[in-house]
């Protein structure tokens, strides 16, 4: 097929500029950029590289002619619907791409949007509280310890280590300074001090990958154990040589049975389609509550990085060229592209 391929990159080094390259969180390194149109083109597709910046629109339009899909794997540039932008292009523009719709994308960066739904459908998600100026009273139904995060940013994006507060005061101080940073509102969510999890979902219909258990234990010593900025950027990271991840998660039929269908019901009401990852942790009954949704799930070609999505898919069977072929099959079956049928 003719395939553009889309994407945001990364200018910054987290190990050389950690500070820098957190404003580019969301974004990829140039090799991963360059090895995925590899394998896209290794896997017979005839691959246009668009940047998903403020040209990109207009590159879209002047391939609409040529193009049979797109593969959809950008953040996007400013707003907190920032995610929704090129599928929005794309449905001006009545072109087929991969993963959900506009709307599922904004909901995927939205964390408070997410938990809505998800309460409302009656999906465990930890308890919370949005502070829009800082100046708000903390709920009595909230119980330290707490996260402080911004409402709308990916990949661990504002969530350092000293966003696990212990106080009123720890509290106050970070919520004004994320309020500040990041011009959006402040999720406050309790901790689960429980064992954390990360689900892949992938096709069409979907179904779940093996489940990914994240262990923090060569964290350093006094650092919290939770998957915040350091951990996953730092500290996870092929100069270390540690690997926190273990796939297939050990656990219980009773408890991956849980974990599945809470993942494929979030994934269906938020309306997400061809691949997205859930993050879970279980509280003190054991319960999996669902964190957040990733959409599109971070894709790190190299194994050394320890990228989760591609760890479940090679571990489910799919190495890395497979695992892009059966989104983009995932994709063509929606749209019904005979092409590839």
């Amino acid at each position: 097929m003719n395939i553009a391929f889309t994407y945001n990159v990364r200018h910054f080094d987290p190990l050389k500029n950690w500070q820098k390259a957190e404003e580019e969180a969301d974004f990829d390194s140039p090799d991963t950029i360059r090895e995925i149109k590899k394998v896209l083109a290794g896997l017979g597709h005839h691959v246009f590289l668009v940047e998903a910046d403020s040209s990109a629109y207009g590159k879209f339009q002047k391939l609409k002619s040529k193009l049979d899909l797109v593969f959809n794997y950008a953040e996007g540039i400013r707003g907190q619907d920032r995610e929704a932008q090129i599928p929005a292009m794309l449905e001006m523009l009545q072109i087929p791409y991969t993963g959900g719709s506009p709307l599922s994308y904004a909901l995927g960066l939205n964390k408070v949007k997410t938990k809505e739904i998800l309460s409302y459908y009656q999906i465990p998600t930890p308890k919370w509280q949005v502070f829009k100026t800082g100046r708000e009273i903390i709920s009595k139904a909230l119980k330290f310890p707490l996260i402080v995060k911004p409402q709308g940013e990916g990949s661990s994006k504002g969530i350092s280590a000293k966003n696990l507060v212990h106080n009123k005061k720890q509290l106050q101080l970070v919520v004004k300074k994320e309020i500040a940073k990041y011009n959006q509102p402040a999720l406050v969510e309790e901790f689960l001090d429980g064992r954390e999890f990360t689900v892949a979902v992938l096709g069409h219909p979907a179904k779940t990958l093996p489940i990914i258990e994240v262990k923090f234990d060569e964290l350093p010593k006094g650092m919290p154990k939770f998957d915040h900025y350091e951990a996953k950027w730092i500290y996870d990271n092929p100069k270390f040589k540690a690997d926190p991840l273990i796939c297939p998660a050990k656990i219980s039929k009773k408890l991956e049975k849980k974990i599945k269908e809470s993942v494929l019901k979030a994934f269906e009401i938020l309306e997400m389609a061809d691949w997205a990852r859930f993050d879970i942790r279980l509280d003190k009954y054991g319960q999996p509550n669902i964190l957040e949704a990733n959409c599109p799930p971070g894709i790190i070609p190299d194994p050394k990085e320890n990228s989760r999505f591609p760890r479940a898919a090679k571990v489910a069977g799919l190495n890395f060229p497979k695992l892009l072929q059966t989104v983009i099959t995932s994709a063509a079956k929606r749209y019904n592209i005979k092409k590839i049928l």
